[in-house]
């Protein structure tokens, strides 16, 4: 893997990015910041490393590296020491560092070395070079004031702002883009997805000030009866019996998740950033060594976990966040001699919202115009609006016997406008068919009325692209016209048999 240091050397991609971003360290002032981009998974880390290795070798300078989480500076640092760096971890119980010390680099969480800097117990006035790991997170610009002698260099797999408020243009003056997902898959260094799209409605999702789905409204969604159904479906079809992560927005979701696949007989376990650290470390080491694990979680697991064998993921949220979403699929995308492919099940519409995980994206634009990017995205309306309901084989094997199982609303609601009617005939003429469907493949009204069951998704589908039709689409109509059309489906069952 890229990020293997056992032979401390880079690769052919990792060693032309290299040059290009020597070429601005040592032809650009020493205030210059210059942003770097390359996938989850591309060795973002062993690239940085070598940098500070020869930056500290050609120039006597010191160099800090600044980290968002704790976990990522003891991984940092590790990555450093593998490549000859003797480094210092900067963290709560380092209170003061002289000027004198024998460090030439250091490693630091943002908030501890802003609180060291505040309290002048650290001097940053002989640091010619700060790196910035995870570099769309917004909490380092706090320390900027700190660095403006030091030539800042930021990584990040996603060049977009976690802060719509303060795009990484005016912070950042040049982006360099390293390969890109699909040219590391060919190349043989991250595994290809296989990826898997479950129609889902998002009319109850609202979005919070941070411009992505509110905890609330996703978990008043995933914890419904019908999205854990879907979940353990999608689970059965593409995952089971392999390593699968899944990931929620809310601990609550997560529980549900994990009392749901409990009560389907499958082994799984919960983690979340309420664990503490043994916990932590070992719910991960159980997920390590068995190989058919199921593991729930929050965003814990996003950065800074690395976990090959996973063969599954699970998007059981909705995102708005263009760098979580590659977040959450780069978790599987690590190769190994006996995996070359890993599955992405997605139940929030993300694929569709943001493109396949490996398509083509032009990085520079969205750092340039990140408003340009964020004003282009599809609507949730829009992506629902083109999804086309399929009838599953199972279901649709339960009316064999009838010849013509599909109704396009859209265009009856349209000829049906046009000719001057009444548009409730749409809904009528789709319950007539429902219901001779149901007759067709039934021995007696009762068989009927069970089958009709069946055809929920089917039916919520159409009702879905009449409200939109009709320009009424909130949650409450259409709840009310789902049972005004069901109860009406049982009357016109009833009456084929009579008949």
């Amino acid at each position: 893997m890229p990020e293997n240091t056992a032979e401390k050397s880079l690769y052919d991609y990792q060693e032309r990015d290299l040059i290009k971003i020597f070429d601005k360290i040592e032809n650009s002032p020493d205030n210059f910041n210059l942003l770097y981009q390359l996938p989850t998974g591309g060795g973002k880390t062993v690239v940085f490393s070598e940098i500070v290795r020869r930056y500290i070798e050609k120039t006597g300078k010191k160099v800090i590296v600044l980290t968002h989480r704790i976990e990522l500076c003891k991984q940092t640092s590790d990555m450093l020491e593998g490549f000859g760096v003797q480094n210092k971890i900067i963290n709560s119980k380092v209170k003061e560092l002289s000027d004198d010390n024998e460090y030439m680099c250091f490693v630091a969480m943002v908030e501890t070395l802003n609180n060291r800097l505040n309290e002048e117990k650290l001097n940053m006035k002989n640091v010619g070079l700060a790196i910035i790991d995870e570099a769309h997170y917004n909490s380092f610009t706090k320390l900027f004031k700190y660095l403006e002698k030091a030539f800042i260099l930021g990584v990040t797999a996603t060049p977009l702002s976690s802060n719509i408020k303060l795009p990484m243009h005016r912070n950042y003056e040049e982006l360099i883009v390293g390969n890109s997902i699909s040219s590391l898959i060919e190349k043989g260094f991250l595994a290809e997805a296989k990826m898997f799209s479950y129609d889902v409605g998002l009319g109850t999702l609202q979005v919070g000030i941070t411009g992505d789905y509110t905890v609330k409204s996703s978990e008043d969604l995933y914890t419904n009866l019908d999205m854990q159904e879907k979940l353990i479906q999608a689970y059965e079809e593409k995952c089971k019996g392999k390593k699968t992560l899944i990931f929620n927005n809310g601990i609550n979701t997560s529980w549900y998740v994990y009392q749901t696949f409990k009560d389907a007989g499958y082994e799984i376990k919960h983690l979340d950033n309420t664990h503490n650290k043994k916990e932590r470390r070992d719910i991960l080491k159980w997920f390590r060594e068995k190989p058919d694990a199921i593991l729930t979680s929050v965003s814990i697991l996003t950065t800074g976990f690395d976990e090959p064998t996973v063969e599954n993921i699970i998007l059981n949220r909705a995102t708005k966040s263009l760098t979580l979403y590659f977040q959450m699929i780069g978790r599987g995308s690590r190769k190994l001699p006996n995996k070359d492919t890993f599955n992405v099940i997605d139940l929030g519409n993300n694929i569709a919202r943001f493109g396949p995980w490996d398509a083509s994206v032009d990085w520079q634009l969205i750092f340039e115009n990140p408003d340009y990017f964020l004003d282009n995205m599809v609507s949730d309306e829009e992506i629902e609006l083109n999804f086309k309901y399929e009838m599953p084989e199972e279901v649709r094997e339960m009316f064999k016997e009838s010849e013509d199982v599909d109704f396009d609303i859209r265009r009856r609601y349209n000829e049906t406008v046009n000719n001057g009617e009444k548009s409730k005939l749409v809904l009528e003429e789709s319950i007539a068919q429902h219901a001779r469907m149901c007759a067709e493949n039934s021995e007696d009204v009762f068989d009927a009325r069970i089958l009709a069951r069946e055809l929920k998704d089917d039916i919520k589908d159409r009702i879905k692209r009449y409200s939109n039709c009709i320009i009424n689409n909130t949650k409450n109509y259409r709840d009310w016209l789902y049972e005004d059309y069901v109860r009406k489906l049982r009357v016109k069952i009833n009456e084929h048999f009579m008949e």
